[in-house]
Parts: structure tokens; C-alpha cells; sequence
């Protein structure tokens, strides 16, 4: 007998904690357990059968499914607003088993300008090379998306906030358009996370998420989620991720990253009030000159954060006065602030995009994406926030004297 309880109604918080799972169908094991196994048994040669066609629910082989993935996946489409999810190996790995199930040679898919560096190597580099045709396109003006789809347009993707610059794409605008030509919406909802921001409640298609960041929350693990409709998500599990990536979360994996996810909520409040008021005073520092971050009023999309977002979360970007020699010489003198790539963890990590994550473009590709030499990427972290602004106050007092 089931005890499955029905949390669909209850709060974003309540689900975060208690969706998909039930202690005392296990056991009466407050925490779902982590199925270590490659494959199940089976009760009978029928059942095997029917399980590979499909005729019958289960699990047969952990590629394709596994009780501890399972409930992730259920807890994260119930987050987002979605059918069904998807867990895989990393956010690089939802991302190509998705193009990988959807396009095919000939087809178009639009992006967005400002795109992580990977994702736009995989979409320009990689992609490409199959004949597949990729189109940057400024979608933070949705006229422009208007004037360029076609009927060879199979998909629209984009960040928002994107990376590192914190530009923001108006889901429900982008949205309309594509769906008035038959095309699907993706977005990556790294940044903002379910918390703050719900694209498929805007209208998008998929939302795909580097959970090694925000939703896993502590910086021990590599994770990527994907979320859409349930014959989607269907077909990249037993095509895009089965077949062609491999790109498999471990139950393991899974375990860490509900465990995350339990405090996300009240994670990404702090984080958004800490990032807020670092982001203030920044703003007023003589050696800073444009701080990017989407609850300042001086960012240029403010009220569409406000529209779009219900914070504004814990990632910020900067641009210093004095070029490369300055970034690298301010981040070089800090001494609470980790100098690390990845961002949405308990510590604040400080990174420089042209030398580090956005490497892999050219000059001229980071200067159309808006990443200059002397810009900064800050991920807010769960210290006290007087302890942040002390050791960003003296990094930048020894480069005045530098």
C-alpha cells in the first residue's frame, strides 16, 4: 500500500522538501535512499519485455531511470512548473542531449547573444559542424527575434540573467513570437533559479539548469537538470541522453542535490539581500565603473527584473577602472573571497570571465557578448555581508596604492 502524499498545491518550499517521496513507503526513511545499482531485476521475461517497450512503469537499466533520480526529477518539474524533468551528469549535459533530440542537419536554432562560454562552443564550434545553422540574435529586443525567424527556426535559446553580464530576455515576449511560428522556447535558469524565476509558467518550452550551482547550493557536486512536457522530456531521455550523450546523473549525485534544493528558498533570499546591498555600495566606489546587477534602478532592464523576477539573486558583475592589470590586481588581493570559477555556492566566489570561463571565445566574440578585459564576475555568498564588503573595501584600497 502507498502512502504517497499530493503536494502539488502546497508552497514552493513545502514541495522543495517533500515532493515525489514518502518515508513510509521505505521503510519509514526520512531520507530517500540512494539506489547504488546499474540494473534491476526483473519478476518475470514479460515484465523485462514490457518494461524495454515501455507497456509497463519500473526501472531496467540506471541509464535510462533510477528511484533516487526519479524523485529529483519529479521535485524539480514540480519546482519549475513542468510536466517532467530530467537529470543528467551536468548543465552541459541537459544542454546537449536536448539539441541533440531536437535538431537536426538544416535546421535552425536562434541564441541569443550573451551565452556561457561552453554553451556558446558547443551551439557555434560544435553544433555548426552538423550542419546545423546557429543564429546570434539580440533577444532583449524581441522585434529583432521577429525579423528573423523562419520556418527552418526549430528552436529559440537563451540566459536570463545571462552570463556574466546579467542581461536580461523578457520570457513571455520571446515566448509569444516563437510560438506564433510553431517554435519551441529554452532558457537557462541557472542564475535565477526556480526561486526567483519560472520560465515555463512565462511560456517557455524547456528550462535547463547547471545544478552544480544555486540548486545544489554547496559546491560539491556537477549536475545539469532539464524540464518541459512529458512526450519532451521523453524523447531526450531515450534519444539525446540515452543514445547520444551518455550524460547520466548518478543516484549519489542526485541524493546531494536534493539536499540542496531543501534550502533553496531561503538560500537565494539571503544571497539576494546580501548581493543587493554588495552591489550598492560597489556601485558607489570611486575604482568601480559600471556595476551590472539586475535590482540596482541603474540597471537598464530594472523593471523588467521586477516584472520578470520575485528577487533578483546573488550574482553580480562590475567593470573596474584601470583595465586587465586592475581586475587581475584587485582579485589577486582579496583574502575571504575565493578566486573560483562556478558560482551559487555557501562561499563567495570571484571570477575573471575574458581569462576563465569565457576563454574559449575569440576577442571579437567577447566584445560582442559584453565581456571587456576589466570585468569582474562576483557570486554572493552566505557570509555575513559585513565581512564581504570588508574584504572588497581593502582589495580595492591596496590598488589605489598599487
Amino acid at each position: 500500500m502507498s502512502h504517497r502524499r499530493e503536494t502539488q498545491d502546497q508552497g514552493f518550499a513545502t514541495r522543495a522538501i517533500h515532493e515525489g517521496y514518502e518515508p513510509l513507503d521505505e521503510q519509514g526513511a526520512l531520507t530517500p535512499p540512494v539506489h547504488l545499482t546499474s540494473t534491476f531485476a526483473f519478476e518475470s521475461v514479460e515484465q523485462g519485455a514490457a518494461r524495454f517497450a515501455g507497456e509497463a512503469p519500473g526501472h531496467f537499466y540506471s541509464r535510462i531511470s533510477n528511484p533516487t533520480v526519479e524523485i529529483l526529477e519529479k521535485r524539480m518539474a514540480s519546482l519549475e512548473g513542468g510536466e517532467a524533468g530530467l537529470a543528467t551528469a551536468s548543465g552541459m549535459g541537459a544542454i546537449t542531449a536536448l539539441m541533440w533530440s531536437l535538431l537536426r542537419p538544416g535546421d535552425e536554432l536562434i541564441t541569443d547573444n550573451t551565452l556561457y562560454g561552453c554553451t556558446h562552443a558547443f551551439f557555434y564550434h560544435g553544433l555548426a559542424e552538423f550542419g546545423i545553422h546557429v543564429r546570434p540574435v539580440d533577444l532583449s529586443d524581441p522585434a529583432k527575434l521577429e525579423a528573423v525567424i523562419s520556418d527552418k527556426t526549430r528552436l529559440v535559446y537563451f540566459e536570463t540573467p545571462a552570463n556574466p553580464t546579467m542581461r536580461l530576455v523578457d520570457i513571455e515576449a520571446i515566448s509569444e513570437i516563437a510560438h506564433r511560428h510553431g517554435v519551441q522556447v529554452a532558457v537557462d535558469n541557472t542564475y535565477a533559479t526556480p526561486a526567483i524565476t519560472r520560465p515555463i509558467e512565462r511560456g517557455a518550452d524547456f528550462v535547463v539548469h547547471s545544478a552544480t550551482k544555486f540548486l545544489g547550493g554547496h559546491g560539491d557536486l556537477v549536475a545539469g537538470i532539464l524540464v518541459g512536457s512529458e512526450a519532451d522530456m521523453l524523447k531526450v531521455r531515450l534519444t539525446g541522453l540515452k543514445d547520444f550523450t551518455g550524460a547520466v546523473m548518478s543516484p549519489f549525485t542526485a541524493f546531494l542535490v536534493m539536499r540542496g534544493i531543501k534550502t533553496l528558498e531561503i538560500r537565494m533570499a539571503r544571497q539576494s539581500a546580501s548581493a543587493l546591498e554588495v552591489a550598492r555600495w560597489l556601485e558607489k566606489h570611486p575604482k568601480i565603473k559600471r556595476v551590472y546587477y539586475p535590482g540596482l534602478e541603474s540597471f537598464s532592464q530594472y523593471q523588467l527584473a521586477r516584472r520578470q523576477m520575485n528577487d533578483f539573486g546573488g550574482v553580480m558583475a562590475f567593470d573596474l577602472t584601470g583595465g586587465l592589470e586592475a581586475a587581475r590586481q584587485f582579485m589577486n588581493h582579496l583574502t575571504l573571497i575565493c578566486r573560483a570559477v562556478s558560482l551559487g555556492d555557501a562561499e563567495t566566489l570571484i571570477q575573471h570571465p575574458a581569462s576563465m570561463t569565457h576563454s574559449v571565445l575569440t576577442p571579437e566574440e567577447r566584445a560582442e557578448h559584453g565581456v571587456s578585459d576589466d570585468l569582474v564576475r562576483l557570486s554572493v555568498g552566505l557570509e555575513t555581508v559585513d565581512d564581504i564588503l570588508d574584504d572588497l573595501s581593502k582589495a580595492l584600497d591596496n590598488l589605489k596604492e598599487a
